[in-house]
């Protein structure tokens, strides 16, 4: 619950230190005395932003700070969540700077807004004037009914599972584009890779033809050069080879007779050996350039089908080529593979879809299930409050799969027993809305498990029998979690079991706005001018004893 409540240098505060108690305390004063400063630094701690600087101390920062404390088991678990470290306490903080800019703290670590509003979430409902708004808002009171069906749990498991079919969805989609694409492209791709499927290039084979044709295309002139060189070795009258055979054979009869002759011997015989390898060497190459026209049309073929694709691909390798087709056929390959994944994606979504129209149809029944009850519990409430013949209806209506289940969620509202039940946000009032607002907290608040409830003007349009009726309601709120209540209502303020009163003191530094807790005849004198004025009766005073029960 608030146990602190500490404001420096704000708007017309200069220094307040609040301490509250559990069970229900009020706020009372007289209009323009602050009680909306209460609500505007409590607002800022809670995360709202902080539009203007507000400091009543020129070059001094704004320090607004609540404490919390004992934490519910959920505050703990969110602290461990965000990594923050255990405590027995929350200490929000604001600091609003000169020019403005604010600070967040929590238990002293800097945080973001996001953060500060998560935490004070978990720990404080502030319903304030215009919060009536909220009622006419559907989300608002699709939480209302899925509190009370206690479909937490299970929301927070659609959620994730509608969250992973989005993200399947939007795959699909990106996946479903691409092959789009891809279908456009595919029968070109195609046609590339069959094209150079068919001719079957091997590694180099251009280059190969290349030198081939350059050989080819000056076969005559080598056939003549080597027949120049080779005919005196082999052929003619008086080939040479056959003279180098008789001049080793001179030198083999003589070499016993000198130490050097052996070893030229052998040089001789080598040089012999070689020269006639060579000579047989370039014979071979003479007789394999007679080939015919066929071979040499059959080779050009072959290379200029090679140069156009080279060509046609801007490449200029048979390897690149190589690589071009390899690609080709990945592409192609991906093609086949992209649709097996859109189809896997087309079966996981039909799966998830099926689980979550499951999921979406046990939270249908839960919700109904809540209604009867519910209804009920409302409209007699409205009747405690002061509306007799108001009522409500909840209208479930079926939707496509959201965030929530597969319908929506709308109260309706009658507020003069015509039959006719509307809308709320069309033809509520703003006291109608305040009063039904507390009902359906006060049903709410159970569920929530929040342990602080702060509730700003919720009498706003209401007295009598009326605000003592929402006086009850909030007292039987009160005997499991804190409530704090600004009212100007004595029924009210008169059910409480603490009561501060705001007021404006003129001092020093002008005029401050001060509270401060009343003892009994305080109260009994406050709640006796609250009913007849300045001056108040006796009667006044004894009306006021009786609502404390004295």
């Amino acid at each position: 619950m608030l146990t602190q409540l500490t404001i420096r240098n704000f708007v017309l505060i200069n220094a307040l230190d609040l301490y509250f108690q559990p069970g229900l305390q009020v706020i009372t004063g007289e209009t323009g005395a602050g009680k909306s400063l209460l609500m505007g630094a409590l607002g800022l701690i809670l995360g709202d932003r902080a539009e203007n600087n507000g400091q009543r101390k020129e070059g001094e920062k704004s320090v607004l700070e609540a404490r919390f404390s004992p934490l519910p088991p959920a505050a703990q678990a969110w602290l461990l969540e965000q990594d923050l470290d255990p405590a027995e306490e929350f200490i929000l903080r604001r600091e609003i700077g000169t020019t403005g800019k604010s600070r967040a703290f929590l238990n002293d670590t800097p945080v973001g807004l996001p953060q500060l509003r998560a935490a004070a979430q978990l720990l404080v409902d502030l319903h304030q004037q215009f919060d009536t708004l909220e009622l006419g808002k559907l989300d608002f009171q699709r939480s209302v009914i899925d509190a009370l069906a206690g479909n937490e749990t299970l929301l927070k498991e659609f959620s994730t599972a509608f969250q992973q079919k989005q993200v399947t969805e939007k795959n699909l989609t990106a996946a479903r584009n691409q092959a789009a694409k891809f279908q456009q492209e595919q029968d070109y791709f195609h046609f590339q890779w069959e094209e150079l499927e068919k001719s079957r290039w091997q590694p180099d084979e251009i280059e190969q033809l290349e030198q081939s044709w350059q050989t080819l295309s000056h076969a005559e002139r080598i056939q003549s050069s080597l027949a120049e060189i080779t005919q005196p070795l082999q052929g003619g009258e008086n080939p040479l080879l056959p003279r180098f055979k008789q001049w080793q054979n001179a030198l083999q009869s003589i070499q016993a007779y000198h130490p050097e002759l052996p070893a030229m011997l052998e040089r001789w015989q080598a040089l012999r050996i070689e020269l006639q390898d060579l000579a047989d060497a370039l014979s071979s190459i003479g007789e394999s350039l007679e080939t015919g026209a066929g071979q040499r049309d059959k080779i050009l073929d072959r290379l200029n089908e090679g140069n156009r694709l080279l060509t046609k691909h801007q490449l200029k390798t048979t390897a690149e080529l190589l690589a071009l087709q390899e690609k080709l056929s990945g592409q192609l390959a991906s093609g086949e593979a992209l649709t097996e994944q859109i189809a896997a994606m087309e079966k996981s979504l039909a799966t998830q879809t099926q689980a979550l129209e499951k999921m979406a149809a046990t939270l249908h029944e839960k919700r109904l299930a809540t209604l009867p009850a519910f209804t009920q519990e409302v409209n007699g409430l409205l009747t405690r409050v002061g509306m007799p013949n108001a009522h409500i209806q909840v209208l479930l209506t079926p939707t496509h799969l959201h965030q929530h289940g597969n319908e929506q969620i709308e109260i309706l509202f009658d507020a003069n027993k015509s039959g006719k039940f509307e809308p709320i946000r069309k033809v509520a009032s703003g006291g109608e809305l305040s009063r039904l607002m507390l009902c359906i907290k006060s049903l709410v608040a159970d569920k929530v498990s929040l342990p602080t409830l702060i509730f700003d003007e919720i009498d706003t349009g209401i007295s009598g029998e009326a605000a003592k009726q929402v006086g009850l309601i909030l007292q039987q709120l009160s005997a499991h979690r804190q409530i704090i209540c600004i009212t100007h209502q004595a029924q009210i303020a008169g059910k409480a079991q603490h009561h501060y009163f705001v007021y404006k003191e003129e001092g020093p530094l002008g005029m401050t706005t001060q509270l401060r807790a009343l003892t009994t005849p305080e109260r009994i004198e406050h709640l006796a001018q609250m009913l007849s004025g300045a001056q108040p009766t006796a009667a006044a005073l004894a009306n006021a004893k009786e609502l404390l029960g004295l």
